[in-house]
């Protein structure tokens, strides 16, 4: 298994976002609507989100 060396985020207002549209968290928690298991991208949501101030 080959972990992600760069994570993107397109979310300006987030607290882990960086120029060049870097997330900077130590971790990223995604969790899926449907318990344990997605279809598609609609179905997840990036819990790492902190809003900037």
């Amino acid at each position: 298994m080959s972990i992600a060396q760069d994570v993107l985020c397109e979310v300006h207002n987030c607290h882990y976002w960086k120029e060049g549209n870097l997330c900077s968290a130590d971790q990223i928690y995604v969790v899926s609507h449907n318990g344990s298991q997605a279809s598609n991208e609609q179905e997840t949501d990036c819990k790492t989100f902190e809003k900037a101030h």
